[in-house]
């Protein structure tokens, strides 16, 4: 659970390559919640994504996690910047049994580095040097929702958990997804990497994921449907 952070990136849970995702002319953010059904492990509880200003310009994006056994909160503060969404920090939360971790991490535009404190090893506290155009685990998960509907490079480069990592998925096909009851159609994207593959479904409209879905070993391990939008 602990790792769930860096899992939940390359959903979200991989480039921007040599150059950097052009975020022009994107939708005009707006607050949303988003309540899904979480399986993780075998353990099935309640997830919550939500959106909602905070001030100056900038915005929080919050995922919580909660099942019998265990407790998740992580949530990015961001603005835009250039037509481009920017993460400014970062606090990953995470209680399993009597085990709990916390780990925060900053986004230094001004000297162009991000750093991460807390319950982090020594080798991935960093700085790592930043980029125009990079994204933390977090906005990468609004990022596929909003570009694969739009027929984009699905193509993003992944500042976090002390690394920089370049991230490229592709469309695998169409189906049929249902959320409160009404069908729509979903892009369904999806990227493997050694081991563990990340699927997404998309639907026009829909600011999140309508599920996401990583795979370990050909197994199962973390499963989000979204059940309501509020």
């Amino acid at each position: 659970m602990t790792k769930f952070r860096s899992r939940f990136g390359t959903f979200l849970l991989g480039a921007a390559l040599l150059a950097a995702p052009v975020l022009a002319a994107q939708p005009t953010l707006k607050p949303f919640t988003a309540d899904y059904v979480a399986r993780y492990m075998g353990m099935e509880g309640n997830a919550t994504m939500s959106l909602a200003p905070s001030g100056n310009g900038q915005w929080k994006y919050t995922l919580s996690i909660r099942s019998s056994l265990a407790a998740l909160s992580q949530s990015t503060l961001f603005d835009e910047h250039e037509g481009q969404w920017r993460p400014l920090s970062g606090t990953d939360n995470a209680s399993v049994l009597i085990k709990k971790t916390s780990k925060r991490a900053s986004y230094d535009w001004g000297r162009g580095i991000a750093t991460w404190s807390g319950d982090v090893k020594p080798d991935r506290a960093g700085p790592v040097k930043l980029q125009s155009g990079d994204l933390d685990a977090m906005l990468v998960n609004l990022a596929i929702a909003r570009d694969a509907p739009a027929g984009k490079p699905l193509h993003y480069r992944m500042v976090d958990d002390g690394r920089a990592k370049d991230m490229t998925y592709t469309v695998s096909g169409k189906e049929q997804v249902t959320v409160a009851g009404k069908t729509h159609q979903a892009t369904k994207v999806s990227r493997t990497d050694g081991n563990k593959q990340t699927i997404l479904w998309v639907v026009e409209g829909l600011p999140v994921p309508a599920r996401i879905l990583q795979r370990k070993d050909g197994s199962d391990e973390i499963d989000l449907t979204l059940k309501a939008m509020r």
